[in-house]
């Protein structure tokens, strides 16, 4: 089952798709990400950031994106996704950054920004 990722306004912006790279793909389609543990690494091999228990945390440590239990606002149903387009080749990825201490503040980032870094 797809696992919708919502951005600090509510809004339904990604998703997690159920296949073997848990790929995150933007609302209209384009596979961006993919999850390798609790790691966010975009398609271009970058590592953007976490994601530990329903929520996509940035470098910094700060909130960038949530499962719906886990927004901060009430979130708005979901629109009509695209289909999904076709995957790119991913590149190779870089080496994680440490993990830094989480905390409750939210990204100056909106998700889609964090998410389409990276894009390839």
């Amino acid at each position: 089952m797809e696992t919708n990722l919502y951005d600090k306004n509510g809004n339904a912006v990604a998703y997690i798709a159920d296949d073997q790279e848990h790929s995150i793909y933007t609302w209209d389609g384009k596979a961006v990400c993919y999850l390798v543990e609790d790691k966010v690494y975009g398609w271009n091999g970058r590592h953007l950031g976490w994601f530990v228990d329903g929520i996509i945390y940035d470098e910094d440590g700060n909130r960038v994106g949530f499962v719906r239990e886990k927004c901060p606002v009430l979130p708005s149903l979901p629109s009509f996704k695209s289909f999904k387009s076709f995957k790119n080749f991913k590149d190779f990825r870089e080496f994680s950054h440490f993990r830094p201490w989480f905390t409750l503040n939210v990204s100056n980032m909106s998700l889609i920004d964090f998410i389409l870094q990276g894009a390839n």
